[in-house]
């Protein structure tokens, strides 16, 4: 079975793969990525929402929360420490991006 992600580059394949070190960065990758994550989710939820704008903002908040909750699960239930900070990263980049495109329209 062929592996879904690319191998390691040759210079980082030490640092992700020490155990310790894996486990430091998927935390600082749940904590910071989680939270920025979240913080994107909400801030686009708030704005791209055809309700009323105080029900978008707290609708967004509230969904904001599950998605820390699942960031964090997600940083720990993958492979590596690289497959965690790419699949949280991704997410908040393109949240981040539509926030930044529907913002100006708000």
């Amino acid at each position: 079975m062929k592996a879904p992600f690319p191998p390691f580059p040759p210079r980082l394949a030490g640092v992700f793969r020490h155990p310790r070190a894996g486990i430091a960065s998927r935390s600082i990758a749940a904590i910071v990525g989680g939270y920025a994550l979240a913080a994107t989710t909400s801030s686009f939820l708030a704005l791209a929402l055809p309700m009323e704008r105080a029900q978008a903002v707290l609708t967004g908040m509230l969904v904001a929360i599950v998605v820390c909750a699942c960031a964090a699960l997600w940083a720990f239930a993958v492979r590596t420490a690289l497959h965690a900070w790419i699949g949280i990263a991704l997410p908040a980049l393109l949240m981040g991006v539509g926030t930044a495109w529907l913002g100006p329209a708000a």
